[in-house]
């Protein structure tokens, strides 16, 4: 169990570690799981042990939730005075989700559908 965490939080640092030395835009958890992801693709081997403790930390996932809860409640009166910039961000942003998810699934259906797999 212990190796399988290690291999998570060593993709999660070589991830942020890079994004920071190389000022990138993303975020380094994002390319820590491209890593992680890249890792298991070369390795082809056996994950069994890394998809049950996986498992495992996805049953307790709303622990991980407690900090951000927190962090929301102690800045509530920043979250009251920018409620406006928020609301919109979010509902532009779900609105961009939709559309750009609906034109993807509409060019993969449109491609699968004609025989050519992924074209």
């Amino acid at each position: 169990m212990l190796r399988y965490l290690t291999i998570l939080l060593v993709c999660q640092l070589s991830g942020e570690t890079i994004v920071t030395g190389l000022d990138l835009p993303i975020p380094g958890p994002v390319l820590g799981m491209a890593i992680l992801f890249l890792g298991l693709v070369v390795r082809r081997g056996d994950t069994a042990g890394l998809d049950g403790f996986s498992r495992g930390l996805l049953q307790h996932l709303g622990l991980l939730f407690v900090p951000a809860g927190v962090g929301v409640v102690l800045h509530l009166q920043l979250l009251a005075e920018a409620w406006l910039p928020i609301a919109g961000a979010l509902l532009l942003g779900t609105a961009v989700t939709i559309v750009a998810t609906g034109w993807v699934m509409q060019r993969l259906s449109r491609s699968t559908s004609n025989g050519a797999p992924g074209r």
